[in-house]
């Protein structure tokens, strides 16, 4: 399990993710043994890189200010050889987030993108129906768009859905599961994107930590909707099933 791996290595993951997550974020980090740093100030990007095992960048909520912290940050990870993850929130609501995703791609190499499938559809220029952050009317080859985006960016994609699928650009991977109220709580992928950085920082082998992390993600979900009794406690037995998981057992 990816999650055990993250639980013995215990990788500190910087994250300059949106406001709206950061609590369930920290959290569900900290749930898998993870250690999260959630600084986003530019003066001490360079410092904080310098002790962290993995990043995490999430555009959820954009300014000016984060987004060249963003750049700096990453550039400074790439410089150091820790993996560094792009969670493209929202890319296709405005020209604003299309333009730094793009800056962010031109001036960082990124490990792995992880991504629901609006997001792809932007990220490899097709158009959908956009529903804000959220992934909208979507009807289009999703693998070939994904293995074109990871190998265009020389990178790993991960779409998340009903059905999660991942690529190298090469070989694609699907992984069925989870439940549909992850759809319904906000962070839910935020969080997925954070563990991504925490798992394959974790691992030798970059592409396998992200299929297992999110296999481990599908299972959590699952057992927490069977503990739940509605969406409110469901996000708070994530993070139970999480710190489960991390010690070897899920129940």
């Amino acid at each position: 399990m990816s999650i055990q791996s993250i639980h013995s290595t215990k990788p500190i993951v910087h994250c300059i993710t949106n406001y709206v997550v950061t609590n369930f974020t920290a959290n569900g980090l900290l749930a898998v043994g993870a250690s999260p740093i959630m600084a986003d100030e530019i003066q001490e990007m360079h410092d904080i890189v310098q002790i962290a095992n993995g990043l995490l960048i999430n555009i959820g909520t954009l300014n000016t200010r984060t987004v060249d912290a963003m750049i700096l940050a990453g550039q400074a990870a790439n410089k150091k050889g820790i993996p560094v993850v792009l969670d493209p929130v929202g890319i296709g609501a405005s020209k604003y987030r299309k333009q730094t995703v793009e800056q962010l791609l031109q001036h960082v190499q990124f490990t792995a993108i992880r991504c629901n499938a609006g997001e792809l559809a932007a990220l490899a220029e097709i158009k959908v129906t956009s529903r804000g952050v959220d992934a909208g009317e979507v009807s289009f080859e999703i693998e070939e768009a994904a293995k074109q985006v990871a190998t265009r960016y020389k990178t790993i994609v991960a779409v998340s859905g009903v059905e999660d699928l991942i690529t190298d650009g090469t070989t694609v991977h699907i992984i069925n599961g989870g439940h549909a109220w992850m759809e319904q709580i906000t962070g839910a992928g935020c969080l997925l994107s954070a563990l991504t950085a925490a798992s394959i920082a974790s691992h030798t082998d970059a592409l396998q930590s992200v299929i297992t992390i999110h296999k481990d993600y599908k299972q959590v979900a699952e057992t927490a909707h069977h503990h739940s009794n509605g969406i409110g406690d469901f996000q708070m037995h994530i993070l139970n099933q999480l710190q489960q998981m991390s010690f070897g057992g899920i129940k």
